[in-house]
């Protein structure tokens, strides 16, 4: 009886440590994660732009992008497929629109067809049980993350807009060829315009990764993720979102927020966060003037 309330005890204690921890550093499995770890990233969707602003009064544009059921479907393991990664898929679709292949695909998974899936690598100790929801505790405020999506379509346009050509003189006999691109061969010999050359094409829809954004604020009733600066593609297009890969270690977010949430942030952690964490830019006041 003895030995079975001291288990109690250190089970509160435990507990009550676990629940006294910052919301923001909250950790699943903290003991397992390493310099080499890798977790999964998301599959959130543009939601457009807005502004906000920090604790100087600074303005920062921020990009909206949310989480709509957003959950793991598939693990791929080193022994079956030859490398290890996570099928993530987001948003979920009717039925009737699925194929039979793939509505028996996500059937063996347990969770609802989705509309989009994408293949996020992981390190073993990163690894999540199939079915998993991903949030958008997942990231912390102050992190840095890159995002990744095709950019908007421009359609056909020319060798200026596409690739930036300053086009012809604006004066001096200059007559119908002002935004014309210019040579784009020789003479005689080689008697061709070599590939690659830039020319008048097709602008846009191409993938796109915009690197080291920096996370300024979470919304955990909403799922809403507000990260600085753009990211491509249109409004609802889906983004890839993970941690940034050039900011690996300490860099990756401030120290008060690391480590960040291994594998994931835990359910009943995230249901006791505030609604909204917001990222603080820290220094002194920018408008103060120097003596």
């Amino acid at each position: 009886m003895a030995s079975l309330l001291t288990s109690v005890r250190v089970g509160l204690r435990a507990g009550l440590k676990t629940e006294c921890r910052s919301f923001v550093t909250a950790a699943a499995q903290p003991a397992t994660q390493s310099k080499n770890s890798v977790r999964t990233g998301v599959i959130a969707r543009k939601k457009g732009m807005t502004a906000m602003w920090d604790e100087w009064g600074t303005r920062i544009p921020v990009t909206v992008l949310q989480l709509e059921q957003c959950q793991v479907v598939q693990v791929l393991n080193e022994e079956t497929h030859g490398y290890t990664a996570l099928q993530i898929g987001s948003s979920d679709r009717s039925e009737k629109n699925v194929t039979k292949p793939m509505l028996g695909h996500f059937e063996r998974a347990g969770v609802e067809p989705k509309r989009k899936l994408f293949e996020f690598h992981v390190t073993p100790d990163a690894i999540l049980p199939v079915g998993t929801e991903l949030v958008a505790s997942h990231f912390v405020p102050g992190q840095f993350v890159d995002c990744s999506a095709p950019t908007m379509g421009k359609g056909f346009q020319g060798a200026m807009k596409r690739h930036g050509f300053g086009g012809q003189p604006a004066s001096h006999g200059t007559s119908v060829t002002h935004r014309s691109l210019g040579s784009t061969g020789q003479r005689k010999d080689p008697g061709k315009v070599f590939k690659g050359k830039k020319m008048a094409g097709r602008m846009g829809g191409e993938q796109a990764t915009v690197q080291s954004l920096k996370v300024m604020k979470i919304d955990n009733a909403l799922n809403l993720i507000y990260v600085k600066g753009c990211v491509p593609g249109v409004d609802d297009q889906f983004v890839k979102v993970r941690d940034a890969v050039k900011k690996r270690g300490d860099k990756i977010a401030p120290a008060d927020v690391l480590p960040l949430p291994f594998p994931t942030a835990e359910p009943e952690l995230v249901k006791a966060m505030p609604r909204e964490l917001v990222a603080k830019t820290g220094g002194s006041d920018p408008y103060v003037m120097k003596e």
